[in-house]
């Protein structure tokens, strides 16, 4: 944009001096085609310097909402209508029942580790008995503690993250009787349970804290507060300065397009006079 406004203002300048020097030596034709082709720059500058100084109004009015919403989020401002947020309690309560549900899902899925995927029950025990063996799978890692702080993963645990990989290697094949005919601690039919649990627990151990953000407007507010400091100053100096260009090159080609025509018209009055005079 820069570049395109110092070449128009470049070719306008250019413009202006061929008008003076052909006004000078008296090539009327060629200062009234320029005076013709100048009109309609003049006229396009303008409409640009009005394109620019909406931008310009446009750019501070929205950056001064911003500001106004960022400091009084509860004040009645321009951006309440479009941005309905909730208050910080109900943003927390929410969060709080996620981790809980984070935590109860985790202890689900570990108590089933332990009741039954790592235990060599023998055949009499029914359901639960599906020739399970090998090595013992690992629990999973609850992040959060009982008072649902955020807590440290042990030794012996598996993260959300990569659960479902580690524990393919503890998924047995299954027979056509319904047992494990080779190693391993869960039917495909457990693992399929597991892997959904797990998927479940990791979507709310990492997404909510984004999405309560997004509810008490948390991450609006951060955005708002960088775009404000940022690039408010910046868009709001060089609109100013875009549009005052524009209307400077515009008087001034405008100021020499009339002066081009009087200069010719004194020019040729003149060679009428010294005509006469000498006639």
């Amino acid at each position: 944009m820069r570049l395109a406004l110092v070449i128009l203002a470049a070719v306008m300048l250019f413009i202006s001096f061929l008008g003076f020097l052909f006004s000078i030596f008296g090539l009327q034709g060629l200062v009234y085609f320029l005076v013709f082709f100048g009109w309609f720059l003049v006229a396009g500058t303008f409409i640009l310097c009005g394109v620019f100084l909406f931008l310009h109004n446009a750019v501070a009015d929205t950056c001064v909402a911003m500001d106004e919403w960022v400091q009084n989020p509860t004040a009645h401002t321009a951006l309440d209508e479009i941005l309905p947020c909730v208050d910080n309690a109900t943003a927390q309560q929410t969060l709080k029942q996620s981790r809980e549900v984070t935590s109860q899902l985790v202890m689900l899925v570990d108590k089933v580790i332990s009741d039954v995927t790592n235990k060599n029950f023998p055949p009499q025990a029914g359901p639960v008995y599906y020739n399970q063996s090998g090595p013992l799978m690992p629990v999973l890692c609850n992040p959060y503690n009982p008072d649902l702080t955020i807590r440290t993963c042990g030794s012996g645990e598996v993260a959300l993250d990569n659960a479902t990989e580690v524990w393919k290697n503890y998924t047995c094949e299954l027979s056509p009787a319904g047992f494990c005919k080779t190693p391993g601690r869960m039917t495909p039919a457990i693992a399929s349970q597991m892997e959904a649990a797990v998927n479940v627990s990791y979507a709310l151990y990492h997404y909510v804290p984004f999405l309560v953000e997004l509810q008490d407007c948390t991450f609006v507010r951060k955005t708002f507060t960088d775009i404000s400091n940022d690039y408010c100053p910046g868009l709001r100096n060089n609109s100013r300065w875009i549009y005052i260009g524009l209307v400077v090159v515009s008087a001034g080609v405008m100021l020499s397009l009339i002066l081009w025509v009087i200069y010719a018209r004194e020019r040729r009055h003149r060679v009428y006079a010294k005509q006469f005079i000498a006639g």
